[in-house]
């Protein structure tokens, strides 16, 4: 099974980029990176609600979602911004620079949520060779822009 899972991440991380064009390139048609997202997140919306209803989930409970922290509501805002900001840079930067450039960002904040087990994240300290890792993806941002 976890086999599964790791399958499961490369792909949808392969996704990221594809997305990035898929959602620019709505937006050359759309008036701008915004609309793109917001199309983006209203498609997105409806397919969650049709899988919801397929898969015949149960609706979670009010007094459930009221005991949630504010900030797990944020998640929404942020997967904005990056739907937004990734329309608008997609013809800017290129697919290459932009990914490597937020994996760059993803590994940083990673470490971060790792070391003080935030957010449902098992502690796991930051070290030197979790250090070394992080510089050579900046290495590798750096060779990927510059080529």
């Amino acid at each position: 099974m976890f086999t599964f899972w790791i399958a499961l991440a490369f792909i949808a991380g392969a996704f990221m980029p594809l997305q990035s064009g898929v959602n620019s390139t709505l937006a050359l048609q759309s008036s701008g990176a915004i609309w793109a997202s917001l199309i983006s997140f209203v498609v997105g919306s409806i397919a969650l609600l049709a899988v919801v209803i397929v898969a015949r989930q149960q609706w979670p409970e009010v007094s459930s979602l009221k005991a949630a922290p504010w900030w797990a509501w944020t998640g929404g805002f942020m997967g904005a911004l990056f739907v937004a900001t990734s329309a608008f840079l997609a013809p800017r930067l290129g697919a290459s620079t932009m990914i490597a450039l937020f994996v760059a960002g993803q590994l940083v904040m990673s470490l971060i949520l790792d070391h003080i087990g935030w957010a449902t994240f098992p502690e796991h300290p930051i070290n030197l060779w979790r250090v070394i890792g992080a510089l050579m993806l900046f290495g590798g941002v750096l060779l990927v822009r510059f080529n």
